[in-house]
């Protein structure tokens, strides 16, 4: 039955799920589904991870390059800097094994960064920003 309320109602597979964990009927539960959806609950950690980190590196090269908009922008970008740090920061409470990932999501993510931004204008070719930068509560580029 639960393989197809999975299939039908999520919610209340579920719901469904929970109850038979709760009362120990372990011979009723799906557990091919049950098993997908944790791994994907560790895959859907990590992904909201590398799109925090790519919004923050994002961020942070447009305070720290792109100088016609400071003025007008560079207050957002410094109150979305600090915001995405706060939200990598809880992450990384919440789930610490994620921490040493953190160096081979920066590898993958800073160039997709500097193509991102320079989409919107033109970057030095030695923009960079390091990832202990990035993560630093306290580190923000150099304002004019």
């Amino acid at each position: 039955m639960s393989s197809t309320l999975y299939d039908s109602d999520y919610n209340k597979w579920i719901e469904y799920t929970a109850q038979q964990i709760r009362e120990r009927r372990f011979n009723h539960i799906d557990w091919d589904n049950l098993i997908e959806e944790i791994e994907d609950m560790g895959k859907s950690q990590r992904r909201a991870l590398e799109s925090l980190l790519t919004r923050l590196l994002e961020h942070l090269l447009k305070l720290a390059y792109w100088e016609s908009e400071k003025d007008r922008s560079g207050n957002y970008w410094a109150a979305e800097i600090v915001n995405f740090r706060y939200q990598i920061n809880k992450r990384i409470k919440e789930s610490p094994s994620l921490k040493p990932a953190l160096e081979s999501m920066y590898a993958e993510i800073f160039p997709i960064a500097i193509k991102s931004v320079s989409q919107l204008f033109s970057l030095p070719s030695d923009a960079h920003i390091s990832l202990t930068q990035a993560l630093d509560d306290d580190w923000f580029p150099h304002q004019n």
